[in-house]
C-alpha cells in the first residue's frame, strides 16, 4: 500500500464515500475508523503511517457533537485540535501530505458576501475554536504540504443528517417549520470526496499549492429553501414547509447566520470548483431516500 491514501475517521458519511471514490478511481486507499485509530495517540499515529506509508492522509476524524462541545471543549479540543498537530507531525517525518476537514463554523458568520479561503477566522462557538486550532496546526507545521478544506451542510447515504431527517418527516408530519434565517450551501458528501480525491492528486503532482480550500455546493440558501426543494423532490407541496427563525430553536451553541464560502483556489489548482447545490441534491436523492426508507422501514 505505500505510496497510497490513508484516511482515518473511515467511519463516517465522508469517510465513507472517500474511499468508495478512491476505490472507483483506482487509487489505493486505507480507511481506518475511530474504534482502527485514534488520531489523539502519537504512538498509535506513527505505527500506523508506518504500516501503510501513505502519501496522501485525509483526516476526516472529528468531534461534530456541536452542543456538546460547549460543555466539554477540552474533549473536543483533544480531537479536533491535538489530533491533527499529532497527524500533521507524524506526516511531517513520513513526508507525507495531509489534508485536513474543517468547517464554516471557524467564522463569525455574520459576513454578507461569501467568504474568502483567506478571510480573517473568527469562531464564536467551542466548536469553532476547536477546529480552527486544528487548521492552525496543520498549517503551521506544514507549509508546503498542508490542506485545509472547510466544508459545512454536509448531507449523505451513509449516516443521520438533515437532508434525512427531513425525508423522514415528511411522511409522519402535517407541516414542518424551519429556519429561514441562517443562509449555507447543503453539500453532499460524495461530491466533497470528488473534490478531496482531486486535491490530493494535485499535491501528489505539486499542482495544488498548500493551504485553505472550501469544499461546499456552489450557491447558497437557508434550511427552509433546502427543505422546501427536499419536498419537491419527494413529490410533497412545498407549502406545507413553514419558514421560522433561530430563536424557536435555541441551541448551547450559536449557529452562523451566514456560511456561505468563497471557491476561487480550486481553479488556482487547476482543480474544477464545485457545482450548485441543486444538482447536487437532485442527483444524490435517490440514495438518500432509499438508506432513508431502509433505517424507517427495515427487512424484516
Amino acid at each position: 500500500m505505500s505510496g497510497g491514501w490513508l484516511v482515518t475517521g473511515a467511519g463516517g458519511m465522508l469517510g465513507q464515500d472517500l474511499l468508495a471514490r478512491l476505490a472507483a478511481d483506482g487509487d489505493p486507499a486505507t480507511g481506518l475508523d475511530r474504534a482502527a485509530l485514534d488520531i489523539t495517540d502519537a504512538a498509535a499515529v506513527r505505527a500506523a503511517l508506518d504500516a501503510h506509508a501513505p502519501s496522501v492522509v485525509v483526516n476526516c476524524a472529528a468531534w461534530t457533537a456541536v452542543d456538546d462541545a460547549e460543555a466539554k471543549e477540552d474533549q473536543a479540543l483533544a480531537v479536533n485540535g491535538d489530533g491533527p498537530r499529532v497527524l500533521a507531525e507524524g506526516c511531517r517525518a513520513a513526508g507525507a501530505a495531509l489534508i485536513q476537514v474543517s468547517t464554516d463554523y471557524v467564522f463569525a458568520g455574520d459576513a454578507s458576501a461569501p467568504y474568502a479561503e483567506d478571510a480573517p477566522t473568527a469562531p464564536r462557538s467551542a466548536y469553532g475554536r476547536t477546529k480552527e486550532a486544528g487548521e492552525r496546526a496543520v498549517l503551521e507545521i506544514l507549509p508546503d504540504t498542508g490542506y485545509v478544506v472547510r466544508t459545512a451542510w454536509l448531507y449523505g447515504a451513509g449516516g443521520g443528517n438533515f437532508v434525512r431527517t427531513m425525508i423522514r418527516l415528511e411522511g409522519v408530519k402535517d407541516t414542518l417549520d424551519v429556519v429561514d434565517d441562517q443562509r449555507g450551501q447543503p453539500t453532499w458528501t460524495a461530491d466533497l470526496a470528488g473534490l478531496v480525491a482531486g486535491l490530493g492528486r494535485g499535491a501528489l503532482a505539486g499542482t495544488a499549492p498548500a493551504g485553505v480550500y472550501h469544499g461546499t455546493g456552489a450557491g447558497e440558501t437557508t434550511w427552509y429553501g433546502l427543505t422546501r426543494e427536499i419536498f419537491r423532490l419527494l413529490g410533497a407541496d412545498p407549502e406545507r414547509v413553514r419558514p421560522t427563525t433561530s430563536a424557536a430553536f435555541v441551541r448551547p451553541a450559536p449557529r452562523p447566520a451566514y456560511s456561505v464560502l468563497g471557491h476561487e483556489r480550486w481553479g488556482v489548482a487547476g482543480l474544477t470548483p464545485p457545482r450548485s447545490w441543486r444538482d447536487a441534491l437532485t442527483e444524490a436523492f435517490p440514495a438518500l431516500l432509499a438508506a432513508e426508507r431502509d433505517t424507517t422501514h427495515p427487512a424484516k
